[in-house]
């Protein structure tokens, strides 16, 4: 996670990169800015984020998405983003925000529990694999930075409990990747196929329909303990799904029982 050879241009307007030394900050109900980050927000979720929040507030995919979220250009032209509604009211706040705080802060999305950090990939080597890069936020507003608390990335990592969303966020990143290169063979906006590939994404719920009314995990390479954790596993099934997806998109045959 070294900011070594970072091209600059890489860097986004108004943050500094993070290398392996210890940067300063601590949020807490002490500071006169608590709760402020959670109004006025543009916040993109990924599809993990989705998966988190839609199962914390007990909820089917299909209603989160109608309910919380809108869609939204993305990095490329070829799939949407999308992002969390915030309440109608003057402060634009968080829908989740109490007056204590967040009240689903153990599932939070991504961006939230990488706060004030921001984390990129990118692929380096002949080899493609991933490196991650963190950016330190500096909005006038926020007075954690003054906080007399040290904190190494590792450090950070383990405290925002950001394993599982960072290995997931990674495998979403090589999914939107492949998606950059249009693979809908000419089909347009919202064709089937892209459609499909949301429905994967975003609604966890039908697509474990789609799984057992096509068989698909009989038609896959699996073992059966991997079919196990599958089906009993929002997380895996992701994971399945886009696995699957590259190879149905990218006509892959491997991936494929014969």
């Amino acid at each position: 996670m070294s900011s070594d050879s970072l091209d600059p241009a890489l860097i986004p307007e108004g943050r500094t990169v993070v290398g392996n030394g210890p940067f300063q900050f601590r949020c807490h109900p002490g500071v006169n800015c608590y709760m402020v980050c959670c109004r006025r927000l543009e916040l993109y979720l990924y599809p993990y984020d989705v998966l988190r929040l839609k199962n914390s507030l007990g909820m089917p995919s299909s209603h989160f998405m109608r309910e919380h979220t809108r869609l939204a250009p993305g990095s490329h032209p070829y799939f949407p983003a999308v992002m969390l509604n915030m309440l109608a009211d003057e402060e634009q706040t968080c829908p989740f925000l109490t007056a204590t705080g967040c009240s689903v802060y153990g599932h939070r999305p991504s961006a939230c529990r990488t706060y004030p950090l921001e984390r990129a990939v990118e692929k380096t080597g002949k080899g493609g694999q991933l490196r991650a890069h963190y950016f330190l936020t500096h909005h006038p507003y926020c007075k954690g930075h003054f906080e007399e608390r040290l904190y190494s990335l590792g450090q950070w990592e383990r405290d925002q409990a950001l394993h599982d969303y960072n290995q997931m966020n990674d495998l979403w990143a090589e999914v939107d990747a492949f998606f950059a290169t249009n693979p809908w063979q000419g089909e347009g906006v919202a064709g089937p196929r892209q459609q499909l590939a949301f429905m994967v994404c975003y609604n966890i719920d039908d697509f474990r329909r789609y799984v057992v009314q096509h068989d698909l995990l009989r038609r896959c390479r699996l073992d059966k303990e991997h079919r196990r954790r599958i089906q009993r596993d929002d997380a895996q099934l992701l994971k399945f799904g886009f696995s699957w997806l590259l190879a149905e998109l990218g006509g892959s045959d491997s991936f494929f029982s014969r």
